[in-house]
C-alpha cells in the first residue's frame, strides 16, 4: 500500500514529505492546523498506519519519528475531546452500577442505543452495487479484524487477558492461518470481484469511516485509554451478532457469492459468544479492578455505537435514503 491521496493542505504536506524523511530528519515546518475534518483524519489515519503495517513508499523507521509522533498527539487530543464532548452531550446516563452490576449495566446501556442500521437497510433494500460499496467501506477495519484491540492485551488485568485471549484465538482462526477472520473478509472480497488487498479503497472512504477506524486505533494505543478500548470491543460484539444474520440474509436475498454470505454467518454465533466474553469476562475484571475505568469503559462503547450510527448515517444520505 502506498500513502493515500491527501484531502487539504495538512496531509498535503504530511505526505509529500513522508517518502523521503529518515528517521533522523527534521520534519520541518507544516501547516499549523488541518483545513477540515476530512483532511485531519487521513493524515491521523496514515500516521497510525506506520504502526501496523506501513506504507511501501515511508521507511518503517518512521514509526518512532519524534516529529511525526508530535504531529500525531496533536490530532489525537482533538479526536479524544471531540470523542468526549460527544459522550458528555449525549444523553446517555449509564448506569455504572457497583462492580458485580457491571455487566448487566453495560449490556443494558449497549440495548439502549437506538441508531442507524446497515445491516437492516442490507437485509431488505439495498442492491448490489450497494452491497459491494459497503464492503470496500468496511474492509478499512475487516483486513486487520482485532488488531486495534490487540494493544491492550498487556494493559489489563489478569482475568480480563485471559478472556481477550480467548476472543482473539478465535478471531485469529484458532491456529488456522485461512481462518482468520480478516483472511475471511479477504476471501469475500475476491469472491465479490472486490481488490483484497490491505486499504486498497482508503481513497473513497468517508470521513466518518477514517474517523471511526482512527478511534478504535487510538484507544488501543494508548495505555490510559484501554479501558476505552475494551469499552468499544465490548459495544462492538454486542451489537454483531444480530445485524451479521441481517447481512447474512440480505446478501443470500441478492445471490451474493458464498464466500461473503459464509462470512457474516460465522459471525452470528461467534459473536454471540464474544459478546458475553467481552462484556463479562474483560470488562467486568477491569471495573473490578479499577472502578474509576469504568467512566471510560462507557465512553469507549458509546462512541463504537455513536460513531458506526454516523457512518451509517452518511452512508445512507448519499444513498439518497432518508434515516
Amino acid at each position: 500500500m502506498l500513502t493515500p491521496k491527501a484531502r487539504g493542505s495538512l496531509s498535503e504536506a504530511l505526505f509529500s514529505v513522508l517518502p523521503s524523511l529518515a528517521e533522523d530528519d527534521w520534519l520541518g515546518p507544516l501547516p499549523s492546523a488541518p483545513d477540515d475534518a476530512a483532511d485531519e483524519q487521513v493524515a491521523l489515519w496514515a500516521l497510525y498506519e506506520l504502526h501496523y503495517r506501513g506504507f511501501e513508499d515511508v521507511t518503517a523507521e518512521l514509526e518512532w519519528h519524534c516529529g511525526l509522533l508530535r504531529l500525531r498527539a496533536g490530532l489525537e487530543r482533538d479526536l479524544e475531546r471531540r470523542l468526549r464532548a460527544r459522550f458528555a452531550s449525549a444523553d446517555a446516563n449509564p448506569e455504572t452500577g457497583s462492580p458485580p452490576d457491571a455487566a448487566a449495566a453495560l449490556f443494558a446501556f449497549v440495548e439502549a442505543h437506538d441508531g442507524r442500521s446497515m445491516a437492516a437497510y442490507v437485509h431488505r433494500t439495498a442492491d448490489r452495487d450497494q452491497v459491494l460499496e459497503l464492503l470496500r467501506m468496511r474492509s478499512i477495519y475487516h483486513l486487520k479484524e482485532t488488531d486495534p484491540t490487540a494493544w491492550t492485551l498487556p494493559r489489563l488485568p489478569r482475568a480480563s487477558q485471559a478472556a481477550l485471549v480467548e476472543l482473539m484465538y478465535d478471531e485469529y482462526g484458532a491456529g488456522r492461518p485461512r481462518q482468520v477472520h480478516s483472511q475471511l473478509f479477504a476471501q469475500a472480497m475476491v469472491a465479490c470481484g472486490l481488490d483484497a488487498c490491505y486499504g486498497a479503497y482508503i481513497d473513497e472512504v468517508s470521513t466518518e469511516v477514517l474517523e471511526q477506524n482512527n478511534a478504535m486505533t487510538m484507544f488501543g494505543l494508548h495505555r490510559r485509554l484501554r479501558a476505552a478500548a475494551v469499552g468499544h470491543l465490548a459495544a462492538f460484539e454486542a451489537t454483531s451478532s444480530m445485524p451479521s444474520r441481517r447481512m447474512a440474509q440480505g446478501l443470500e436475498r441478492l445471490g451474493m457469492p458464498k464466500e461473503v454470505v459464509a462470512y457474516y454467518t460465522e459471525h452470528v454465533e461467534a459473536d454471540a459468544v464474544h459478546e458475553q466474553l467481552a462484556v463479562r469476562s474483560i470488562c467486568g475484571p477491569l471495573i473490578a479492578d479499577d472502578p474509576t475505568l469504568t467512566h471510560d469503559v462507557y465512553l469507549g462503547a458509546f462512541s463504537c455505537l455513536d460513531l458506526e450510527d454516523r457512518v451509517a448515517g452518511a452512508v445512507l444520505a448519499s444513498w439518497g435514503v432518508a434515516s
